[in-house]
């Protein structure tokens, strides 16, 4: 007869993480330590089954050298693996011409196999590229870093993007999961403990590697950069001079008079050519500008709002909330570079 302790176990889960020429060695390996973490850190209750049974898959067995040069141990092949509950996609390192579509055809009709199986598709920062591949996202929610926001929606124009979040979870069955910018894996694994093993279990994880919720998004971490490819001269021409003149007192009506065109149309024009009217992108280059100086220097919030060009500190305040999701006091908490850091 079987004993109540084994007939309760919950059953191990097969995680599948696959390892492919454009990974990056540190969010595969770091995804293995920590999933892993639940039995060598000694977290689990001694004697009791690991969770997971966590593999490192590849199109062949045996080393495979990852983007940054260094090898990596390539367990099983996909091809021996008839299904998984979970199957990761690391951070994949975007070289200079950025994503090629398909180059995996292989792995990615494996991924298909596997989602039909019943599994479990995730992706750490830039991973979400190749999963999205299959064509599994169209139409649902994703995120993915906000540096590869913009070539991932010219790749992958059928599914919603959300750079600024931090995991989006999606699908009918809450099937297909994505972690935005570089770390932001360990929300995405400290997810998956918590939800198939327990948010206790899940915290101490946390505990042990000293890893932290990025619960106020990823909107303090994304820098302003405006758009400046759209080919409107006119246009461009105002960006280069607001760039080192936003601080000045109504920067949008001096612009306005130095391109000589109607204030309607010069309006019209700065929306379309940058995405964003013309009074918000003079708001986010003085955030910006707040933000380096929070950072860096010891000023008082007051001082950074006038310079900036904010007389009122107040509205300062909010919209800097309201930007970042911060306030001015939290942000250059998280941000400032450190004493011992300084030269």
């Amino acid at each position: 007869m079987m004993e109540p302790a084994k007939r309760n176990r919950p059953p191990q889960l097969q995680v599948c993480i696959v390892a492919l020429p454009d990974a990056a060695i540190s969010t595969l390996a770091g995804i293995y330590d920590v999933m892993n973490g639940i039995s060598t850190m000694g977290i689990a209750t001694p004697g009791a089954e690991h969770p997971f049974k966590i593999e490192i898959v590849g199109e062949k067995v045996g080393p495979l050298r990852l983007a940054s040069g260094v090898p990596i141990d390539v367990q099983h092949a996909i091809d021996d693996i008839a299904a998984c509950d979970i199957l990761i996609v690391p951070s994949i390192m975007l070289r200079h011409g950025g994503w090629v579509t398909g180059r995996y055809p292989v792995l990615v009709d494996w991924i298909r196999r596997m989602h039909d199986g019943g599994a479990r598709l995730c992706s750490a920062c830039s991973g979400v590229f190749l999963l999205a591949e299959t064509g599994l996202f169209d139409g649902r929610d994703a995120t993915v870093h906000f540096g590869y926001a913009n070539q991932f929606a010219a790749c992958y124009p059928d599914v919603p993007i959300h750079p600024e979040r931090v995991l989006v979870i999606s699908g009918l069955r809450e099937d297909l999961i994505s972690s935005g910018a570089s770390n932001t894996w360990h929300d995405m694994v400290l997810y998956l403990i918590a939800h198939h093993v327990g948010a206790t279990v899940a915290q101490e994880v946390a505990r042990m590697f000293a890893l932290q919720w990025h619960q106020d998004g990823l909107a303090p971490y994304m820098i302003f950069e405006g758009r400046n490819d759209h080919g409107d001269a006119e246009i461009n021409n105002a960006q280069e001079w607001l760039a080192t003149n936003f601080s000045i007192a109504n920067p949008v009506e001096e612009m306005i008079k130095r391109s000589k065109l109607a204030e309607r149309t010069f309006k019209r024009r700065f929306a379309d050519a940058t995405g964003i009217a013309p009074l918000a992108y003079v708001q986010r280059l003085r955030i910006e500008d707040a933000k380096r100086r929070l950072e860096r220097t010891g000023s008082a919030v007051d001082e950074i709002s006038w310079r900036v060009g904010y007389e009122d500190a107040a509205f300062f305040r909010r919209l800097f909330k309201r930007t970042t999701g911060m306030t001015p006091g939290a942000y250059r908490r998280r941000f400032q570079i450190p004493d011992f850091a300084r030269g």
